[in-house]
């Protein structure tokens, strides 16, 4: 716990940094949910006071004032991109049909799914009116790119739902496209809106890439070895829903016959009851695949931070680094 409450200590330096951006980003991000429908509005509320990290929009300010910006344009663009955040998890839950997020029912369980949906079409079309404003044609070119991305990465995820021979490759190439990509948009655009030049640009893409691409596999290790009270959501809910993440490829693989045939029931089982998850969570963690997982999210963190050796010294390159230590050892 000691260790937790430490990362929540990183985390808050990390805030504290960019305290005067993120106070502008939140009166910022509730003057665009005004809407002249009270139902899109009261949603979008709803959705801001249930808090969340706002990891990616905090890589925006920290990214934008590590390469100099000078003024507030970077501001929108972390705006944009929780807008795009927010609209995807809208969609994510109908989809998935979850019930729980940040420790509150979720839109599609507090109205239902049709709201969800729509809301979430709303949040994505406000985040390229404010795209628009900035009028920066590299941005909107990027972050035109993301969006078409994150939503291939979502079709693929459900073509592998339920999957018995999933690989790592395709795993990989779903979290690139469903996490990492937001991640290095968030990290390029920051350094595009602040004039950096092509080298610096590239390498906060890679950097982000990587962030993105650890913090999803440590949240896949959370889904088996997390606290449901402290991630406000419910322990086993990819596997639940079919999701084949590394851990549970990894048991597949390695965990041998009687683990294998236990997970490919489980996938096979639509409706999993309690007892069968508790019995998969168990062999999943048993077969080494956790360690593995989270070796490989501390190899994706390396590559991040060896994409920043060329940044010039300052205390926002530092809380760059220090994203990457939170990442790693998060508890939710």
């Amino acid at each position: 716990m000691a260790g937790f409450v430490l990362m929540d200590s990183v985390y808050r330096e990390i805030r504290a940094a960019v305290a005067a951006d993120f106070g502008e980003l939140d009166r910022f991000i509730t003057g665009r949910l005004a809407s002249r429908v009270p139902l899109v509005e009261n949603i979008g509320h709803y959705i801001v006071s249930a808090g969340g990290k706002r990891l990616r929009p905090v890589l925006v300010l920290l990214a934008a004032r590590a390469c100099g910006i000078d003024g507030q344009r970077h501001i929108p663009l972390a705006a944009a991109v929780e807008f795009i955040h927010t609209a995807t998890l809208l969609h994510d839950d109908v989809v998935d049909m979850s019930d729980l997020r940040r420790g509150r029912p979720t839109v599609n369980a507090q109205w239902d799914n049709p709201s969800s949906v729509l809301v979430g079409d709303f949040i994505y079309s406000r985040a390229f009116q404010v795209l628009v404003q900035l009028g920066d044609m590299r941005v909107m070119d990027i972050m035109a790119d993301t969006t078409n991305r994150i939503a291939e990465g979502e079709v693929l995820q459900l073509i592998y739902k339920r999957e018995t021979h999933p690989g790592e490759r395709a795993y990989m190439r779903i979290i690139e496209s469903k996490t990492a990509i937001l991640f290095q948009a968030a990290a390029a655009c920051a350094a595009v809106l602040a004039g950096a030049d092509p080298p610096t640009e590239k390498a906060l893409a890679c950097y982000g890439m990587h962030l993105g691409n650890s913090f999803q596999l440590i949240d896949d290790v959370l889904d088996y070895a997390g606290d449901s009270s402290e991630m406000g959501k419910n322990i086993g809910d990819d596997l639940a829903e079919g999701k084949p993440t590394l851990p549970l490829i990894y048991a597949l693989r390695e965990g041998g016959k009687a683990v294998s045939a236990l997970i490919r029931r489980s996938l096979a089982t639509k409706a999993v009851d309690r007892t069968l998850l508790q019995e998969v969570i168990a062999a999943v963690s048993s077969s080494g695949a956790l360690d593995y997982t989270r070796n490989l999210a501390e190899k994706e963190a390396t590559k991040a931070r060896a994409a920043l050796e060329g940044l010039p010294p300052s205390e926002y390159l530092d809380h760059l680094h220090g994203m990457l230590d939170f990442s790693l050892q998060r508890n939710t």
